[in-house]
């Protein structure tokens, strides 16, 4: 579920490169990261959402839990990630391609107040 916090971190991902290209997770792995209810859409819809949005230039899904072999295809020269990240709690895996494609890492201020999760809680709080 696309909101507002989403919108601003893709934005301000823009704001690095010349081109934002968008690393989905893949509905598999976003059932795994989590849980069940989720994701609340299609990978194919929320792809064609950000796919629509003016600062992102490519959308692709990966299927896999991580985004290892996505990074290493794409070999970005600055990799985003939002505030609730920091360089020391990115995966491992993850954070040893950045390092061997040698692409900066970004993190981007967290914007509070603004969660899926908690839009979820929301909306089935407003049906009882």
């Amino acid at each position: 579920m696309l909101h507002v916090g989403h919108v601003r971190y893709l934005q301000a991902a823009r704001a690095f490169g010349d081109l934002l290209v968008v690393g989905l997770n893949g509905d598999r792995s976003v059932h795994e990261l989590k849980g069940a209810g989720r994701p609340l859409t299609t990978e194919s819809d929320r792809g064609e959402i950000l796919a629509a949005l003016a600062c992102v230039d490519f959308v692709t899904i990966f299927p896999d839990l991580r985004a290892t072999k996505f990074l290493a295809a794409v070999r970005p020269a600055v990799y985003v990630k939002g505030g609730d990240y920091t360089p020391r709690t990115l995966d491992e895996e993850e954070l040893a391609t950045l390092k061997k494609i040698e692409a900066a890492i970004r993190i981007i201020p967290f914007e509070a107040g603004y969660s899926t999760s908690g839009l979820i809680e929301q909306i089935c709080k407003g049906r009882s």
